[in-house]
């Protein structure tokens, strides 16, 4: 089955293909208190060919044609007035405190009904929390962009980021049915992000790399999942489409 969630960007990047090795949900409860531990081996395994392929995918989004950055915002951000209204929702549904809230709280039904594949989801989107949130965080205060409204801290985007973290531990837990909806509601906050002026659209190309890493990351040994990710162009803008091809 062939699914696809396009990503709003102004730089077009060659077709590119990953597909990861992963077992089955595990069965045994994941303990909250070794989360310290276990986030901390998943920064070690960042360092990977996998984590390379999507940086390298993100960054050409982000980098080729960057001049257009703000045409495509401005264009964008001039959409009608119930276009505003209807992307409205997606600042808090990207915020961090609703996705980590939502992460909190499925580990937490996960252990009060017993349901050990519950509270290991959980824990995968608490994980995968921390390390979207702390590598966004760390190229924030290095790259110092301003916003498209004047503010500090633009690129990359951390609303785009956590619910592509999001996204990806949902699709690694659960398969194509949720993941693709999940990755549909991803796009929706980053192309809410570039409406409201608040990111430009190489800020949320980028901000969705570092989500699908960090849940590619803290996911490692869940199902066999294949994507490709090819260039596509809107009337208003270029594109990264990321094509889920076929999962096991």
């Amino acid at each position: 089955m062939t699914c696809s969630v396009i990503v709003m960007s102004h730089g077009l990047v060659a077709p590119a293909f990953a597909q990861v090795q992963i077992a089955p949900a595990a069965t045994e409860q994941a303990l909250l208190p070794g989360l310290l531990e276990t986030t901390l081996n998943d920064f070690r395994r960042l360092p990977s060919k996998d984590t390379l392929t999507w940086l390298l995918i993100g960054g050409a989004a982000a980098s080729i044609g960057q001049t257009q950055d703000w045409d495509i915002t401005t264009g964008f951000s001039k959409t009608s007035g119930r276009m505003g209204s209807m992307l409205k929702p997606g600042e808090t549904i990207g915020g961090a405190r609703l996705q980590i809230g939502t992460a909190l709280a499925t580990y937490a039904v996960g252990r009060i009904t017993d349901k050990p594949r519950v509270t290991s989801l959980g824990v995968d989107l608490i994980r995968s929390q921390i390390v979207a949130q702390t590598l966004t965080a760390g190229i924030k205060l290095a790259v110092r962009r301003n916003r498209p409204d004047g503010g500090e801290f633009s690129f990359p985007s951390g609303h785009t980021s956590v619910t592509f973290a999001t996204a990806t531990v949902l699709q690694r837990h659960l398969g194509w049915k949720v993941g693709i909806p999940s990755y549909a509601l991803a796009s929706y906050v980053a192309a809410s992000r570039v409406h409201k002026k608040r990111h430009f659209a190489s800020d949320v190309a980028f901000g969705a790399a570092i989500g699908i890493v960090a849940g590619r990351t803290v996911t490692v040994g869940r199902g066999t999942t294949k994507f490709a990710v090819s260039p596509t162009v809107t009337p208003r803008a270029a594109g990264v489409s990321f094509t889920l091809l076929d999962t096991k």
